[in-house]
């Protein structure tokens, strides 16, 4: 894609970061704008290498961008759409980062819009740690990025925001903001409440045994280190979509309990099995 005369960035934490890195390392933007809320940081980042400038305000940060990422927690990304609206150029894009995407899509457009564009995305490339002091230039390569229009979204608009992902290394997929939720409800908000369920179970047991843990827990529970209250935030607002997750897999669960209770132990197998090579299906991560 044709280099953005300037990329702006407002909060950026291990995903805004790693977008401000990859950015300058495929020179996709000549100028580079980061803005984060604390002075201590916006302090720190004026000597980072991969930004031109770090701003005291998001409005002062958006001024002049082709192109911004908000990169802050779902639960601050549409007040802060609300705010930089006045201080964007006509034909702006505004994408973000978040993992939900229902109710963030449409009213991150209906806060920018007519003037501006906001497109909604989701690059499934976090971990549990939180900072852009984590932060990497590589963190997108190969890894999934959703892009969520809604019905009427500009479909120029899209198909940039389209371009700019996969020029970070991404590989897009193009859904409905609601089809998005269904989907990470799945495969990425239930295996952290399980996880984080799981370790809060194991807590109420004699607290020595977690000395004793190999591979098997540490793997399942990685996810568990995460920030609660970024994680708050994510199931109040995918609240259906988890509950249903929840349900399903509560459904599951209860079928193994009953095999097991039962001796069943040919469904237990199968169960197991199904699970085996569910998971030997996954593509692998580079």
């Amino acid at each position: 894609m044709p280099a953005i005369t300037q990329l702006t960035i407002l909060a950026p934490g291990l995903l805004g970061g790693s977008v401000a890195r990859a950015a300058r390392q495929r020179d996709v933007a000549r100028r580079i704008v980061l803005w984060t809320r604390r002075p201590e940081s916006r302090l720190k980042l004026r000597a980072q290498p991969w930004c031109d400038a770090v701003a005291d305000t998001p409005n002062a940060a958006v001024r002049g961008a082709d192109l911004v990422v908000i990169a802050a927690p779902v639960d601050q990304i549409v007040p802060l759409a609300r705010q930089i609206a006045p201080d964007l150029a006509p034909g702006t894009l505004v994408t973000d980062v978040g993992s939900v995407k229902n109710e963030i899509s449409r009213l991150g457009h209906a806060a920018l819009a007519p003037h501006a564009h906001f497109v909604g995305a989701h690059p499934m490339a976090g971990s549990e740690k939180t900072g852009w002091e984590h932060s990497t230039a590589t963190l997108f390569e190969h890894r999934t990025c959703f892009v969520t229009p809604l019905a009427d979204t500009a479909a120029q608009a899209t198909a940039t925001v389209v371009e700019f992902w996969h020029a970070l290394g991404a590989e897009v997929v193009t859904v409905a903001p609601d089809q998005h939720d269904e989907i990470v409800a799945h495969i990425s908000h239930l295996p952290q409440v399980i996880a984080s369920s799981l370790c809060g179970f194991l807590a109420t047991k004699n607290p020595t045994w977690r000395h004793h843990a190999g591979g098997g827990l540490r793997d399942t529970t990685r996810i568990a280190g995460s920030d609660p209250q970024i994680w708050r935030a994510i199931l109040e607002q995918n609240r259906d979509e988890v509950l249903r997750a929840l349900s399903g897999f509560e459904d599951e669960l209860h079928s193994l309990r009953t095999a097991l209770a039962n001796r069943d132990y040919v469904e237990v197998a199968a169960r197991i099995e199904r699970g085996k090579a569910y998971r030997d299906q996954f593509r692998p991560l580079p």
